[in-house]
């Protein structure tokens, strides 16, 4: 079976090697460590120390920067009591590998997941020897899968998400997935929705449990982030005038942000990836760049073309702005700037984060518009100090609601390295 996964993929990678690797030049992501990626390389993990008490080693897969972020407190978790756990992050992209590093690198082992091959999966598999796998979100892999499974390594998503456009490829290749799915030892879903197409997707329905979303956790309520101040000072934002935030704009966003932006107010873009940065510095005029050092703008238009600083920025804002809401994009998260207090805008898309929408919406927590009446809206929040508040207070209320995920996810984590510990020591011969 491996053997033809393994020629699945080097067929689909041949066949589409024109497109990625265009664009991977084009974003500057050809120079990458392919050693690791493909398998060669292996990751660097602390041996165990055979005179201390042995500690279970649970590897928590995140693919990119959001499912980094989301993690934290759940990695922290788990290597504390009762389950003490050695825990080793494994992440994809290039950008989520340097956000866990910074993140979680201090306190736990960061690696790059290689690609699905089954001699690289093999090796990293042998190398990291988990008692338990943790896939965030989804990400399901049909050789790390089987490998888990032959060597009796138990392997649970958490944070649960199979959005629809998703579940509707996936269940179209139903055959062909649903082995994958069966393999699992459980499934954390976000929301009830999700359980149900985990389920249809071939997942028995008692390994099925809803436990909402970690993001939620990692969302912080605060009325001041360290480092803000700084930052408006150092980009020149006039503490006098209204500032409008948008967070994680796609293309095109910000020439409709600039020209929804009311009459003396400030516009401050941070686009979703580097990659975006010079097409978004195009469509501001007068842009003042953050990573350039460039401090004050005639036009009070400014980007925050660098990474790890969108936080601070929220903080300064009278009115948020979310990205990948108004375009052909899927939406971004809205917690972070809810959780500081701030008035959140969304436009009509926000499918990769509709339980979130729909919480904060039924709460009074969040104000979703369109591209047409969007200048009408900031125009009138702007204008109204009072109801910015009432909105925030709400939206505060909805994130307090619902956190505790991170919590429920670690007692699963202990319940599945417990049962794994005493299937081995019932059947040495089922693992290693």
């Amino acid at each position: 079976m491996g053997l033809v996964v393994d020629l699945a993929y080097i067929v689909a990678a041949v066949a589409t090697s024109p497109f990625w690797l265009v664009s991977m030049w084009i974003r500057g992501k050809l120079r990458t460590d392919w050693a690791a990626r493909i398998g060669w390389a292996l990751p660097q993990i602390p041996a165990r120390d055979p005179a201390m008490p042995r500690r279970p080693n649970v590897l928590v897969h995140a693919v990119s920067v959001g499912e980094v972020n989301s993690i934290r407190i759940l990695a922290d978790r788990l290597a504390s009591a009762p389950l003490h756990a050695r825990v080793i992050v494994s992440v994809t992209t290039d950008t989520g590998i340097a956000r866990a590093r910074q993140l979680l690198g201090p306190r736990h082992t960061v690696v790059r997941f290689p690609f699905d091959l089954s001699w690289a999966m093999g090796r990293f598999i042998r190398r990291v020897d988990p008692d338990l796998v943790l896939l965030a979100e989804l990400e399901l892999w049909p050789n790390c899968t089987r490998m888990c499974e032959r060597r009796a390594i138990p392997v649970a998503v958490i944070n649960g998400r199979l959005s629809a456009r998703s579940f509707r490829r996936s269940h179209r290749l139903r055959w062909i997935l649903s082995p994958m799915f069966r393999r699992l030892a459980h499934v954390c879903a976000q929301d009830a929705q999700y359980a149900q197409r985990f389920a249809a997707m071939g997942v028995p329905t008692d390994r099925i449990t809803v436990t909402g979303t970690m993001k939620w956790d990692t969302a912080e309520i605060a009325d001041h982030v360290a480092g803000a101040d700084d930052l408006a000072h150092e980009l020149g934002i006039d503490r006098t005038r209204p500032l409008i935030v948008a967070g994680s704009t796609a293309p095109g966003e910000e020439a409709l942000l600039h020209a929804a932006c009311p009459p003396g107010a400030q516009l401050l873009c941070a686009p979703r990836k580097p990659e975006w940065f010079a097409s978004a510095a195009r469509a501001l005029p007068g842009v003042a760049r953050r990573s350039r050092g460039e401090r004050g703008s005639a036009s009070g238009r400014f980007l925050l073309d660098t990474i790890g600083e969108l936080r601070k920025a929220y903080a300064l804002a009278d009115v948020v702005v979310m990205g990948r809401t108004f375009g052909i994009l899927h939406g971004s998260d809205m917690m972070e700037p809810a959780a500081l207090g701030k008035v959140v805008v969304v436009g009509p898309r926000v499918g990769d984060f509709q339980a979130t929408a729909d919480a904060l919406i039924a709460g009074g927590g969040l104000v979703q518009t369109t591209q047409e009446d969007l200048p009408r809206v900031l125009a009138e929040l702007l204008s109204d100090p009072a109801r910015r508040a009432s909105i925030a207070r709400a939206a505060r209320t909805v994130v307090a609601r619902e956190q505790g995920a991170s919590h429920r996810h670690a007692q699963l984590a202990e319940r599945l390295v417990t049962a794994h510990a005493t299937t081995q020591s019932t059947d040495p011969k089922g693992s290693r």
